[in-house]
């Protein structure tokens, strides 16, 4: 009896440094986010927000807030996009993550591993921040030298609100939802652990695409309700985590869908 008691004590004791791992990592990847939005509150709390704060789209008045704004320098600019997307989007792929530091725990190397499929991640949005960037050039340049547009510029809101809701009920939605709702199948199909560096972060680049094929559209809103709005960031990072974690998140993109199409039409009539 004694044998057998010290026999099924031997997986439990195997078990407990793994756990521990899973913990450390948890609770690094928890304040990581954390600082990240720490930074956000902090930065537009201080006399710099206005190089955060980006006024929306909504009405004229807004609008011409916007075209008076000052223009971001590339770096800043960078950076902000950094801090939003440890804060808003990284909070989404803890899944993948944690899966991922499952699967190399065993390795030596497994935690530069996981940050090499963070840092693929985080490069995947950067490139979607770059576009924006220079949609937003191109849309203050056309802005400056059009007072129709400056009038009119809630028609611009209400375009981006009604395609991010038409965006909702397209297969290319359904299709990067489903990969970033399973994370499992989709390091599976990626990772083999033959040339370990390399895999890990195409591994991150793979899953940030459809991480941006997914929300990129919603994260777009943030043009029409105002880049600094750390409380319009929470609502649309809370939405995005529902959407792709949550076991009853894929019923979400239909009602936020029909949202975003209403909020649409009312700008519309409004204007």
């Amino acid at each position: 009896m004694i044998a057998a008691g010290r026999t099924g004590s031997a997986p439990h004791a195997r078990m407990r440094p793994f756990l521990r791992q899973q913990a450390w990592f948890a609770c690094l990847f928890a304040a990581l986010v954390l600082a990240c939005w720490a930074a956000l509150w902090a930065w537009s709390a201080s006399p710099y927000a206005r190089y955060l704060d980006h006024p929306g789209w909504r009405d004229a008045a807004s609008f011409a807030a916007f075209c008076r704004a000052i223009a971001v320098p590339a770096s800043v600019h960078a950076l902000v996009w950094v801090l939003m997307i440890g804060a808003m989007m990284l909070p989404t792929s803890y899944p993948l993550l944690a899966m991922f530091r499952r699967v190399t725990g065993h390795r030596s190397d497994g935690a530069w591993l996981a940050a090499l499929v963070a840092i693929g991640f985080v490069l995947a949005w950067m490139v979607f921040g770059v576009l924006a960037y220079l949609a937003d050039g191109a849309v203050r340049a056309w802005a400056a030298q059009s007072a129709w547009f400056v009038v009119h510029g809630s028609l611009v809101a209400a375009f981006v609100l009604a395609a991010a809701g038409v965006f909702q009920f397209s297969a290319l939605k359904y299709r990067c939802l489903e990969k970033c709702r399973a994370p499992f199948a989709f390091i599976a199909s990626r990772w083999h652990g033959r040339a370990p560096a390399r895999e890990a972060l195409r591994l991150g680049l793979g899953h940030g695409a459809y991480c941006v094929g997914c929300c990129a559209p919603l994260m777009l809103v943030m043009f029409v309700v105002g880049m600094g709005s750390i409380g319009w960031m929470l609502a649309l990072a809370a939405l995005m985590a529902i959407e792709k974690n949550v076991p009853a998140g894929r019923h979400v993109r239909t009602p936020l869908g029909i949202a975003l199409i209403g909020w649409a039409t009312y700008l519309v009539a409004a204007s």
